[in-house]
């Protein structure tokens, strides 16, 4: 890339290790605060949060632009750098805001380059797309989404109903999650951007690699990477084994 980033785009599908390296980012201290800013069920609430104002709605080019300077502050959390998450589904609604608040049509590459400058894309995906899709079956039956690193929970309830085998709602993520995965490849091809590529089994192996090679390509000291400690715990158990197993035998 030519031009130093000025910000970073995580590119992922739920389940990939996003939040494991959106935590170590936000911690480190000097790389942003990324989150997934334009999630469409969470941008009243990231308003709310941020002292957007909400009495016109979110639906006008005002609020649009307000929540843009919004994100650009806290996204980059008193560092030089903005860190934002999008998933493949909310990639759409990212173009649709940022377009309207610059009173502009364009595709959402040119958009998003509009907003934040020269941009580092970053490709997380997880090869492993079954143990993916069973991962979030069982989060979206559970409520559990993530675990820190001493077994407390991050994200969801304390304590959580019993998961059911499913595997018609297993089989639909799997189809849902290889198809977004292939978009956000289409999308890097047609917009000739070569995005850093992270797995999820890269990422938890060997997460302050990972996180060093973020620092590299945003021209930060990726030595800074290595005091950085692993924030969250890895969920897959024997249960999902289980599942995975079941889910390869029904499907054989």
């Amino acid at each position: 890339m030519s031009d130093k980033p000025h910000a970073y785009i995580i590119c992922g599908t739920p389940r990939s290790g996003s939040t494991l390296i959106c935590e170590m980012l936000a911690a480190s201290g000097v790389a942003g605060r990324p989150n997934s800013y334009f999630r469409p069920q969470d941008i009243a609430w990231w308003a709310e949060k941020w002292g957007v104002s909400l009495a016109e709605g979110i639906e006008t080019a005002g609020f649009d632009r307000a929540y843009l300077e919004a994100m650009h502050r806290e996204g980059r959390a008193g560092t030089g750098i903005l860190g934002v998450r999008i998933m493949y589904s909310s990639l759409v609604e990212a173009a649709r805001r940022l377009n309207r608040a610059a009173g502009r049509a364009g595709n959402v590459a040119e958009a998003l380059r509009a907003a934040f400058g020269p941009v580092l894309y970053i490709h997380l995906s997880r090869r492993d797309k079954l143990g993916q899709a069973v991962s979030l079956a069982r989060a979206e039956q559970t409520g559990l989404w993530h675990l820190r690193a001493d077994g407390s929970v991050l994200e969801g309830g304390e304590t959580q109903p019993e998961p059911v085998y499913d595997g018609a709602r297993i089989g639909t993520i799997l189809d849902e999650l290889e198809r977004d995965d292939a978009a956000w490849e289409r999308f890097f091809a047609e917009h000739g951007i070569e995005p850093l590529g992270l797995t999820y089994e890269g990422v938890t192996a060997g997460p302050q690699k990972a996180l060093g090679d973020i620092f590299a390509a945003l021209g930060l000291d990726r030595a800074m990477a290595e005091t950085q400690p692993t924030p969250t715990a890895k969920m897959a158990d024997s249960l999902s084994a289980e599942w995975v197993a079941r889910f390869g035998r029904e499907r054989a």
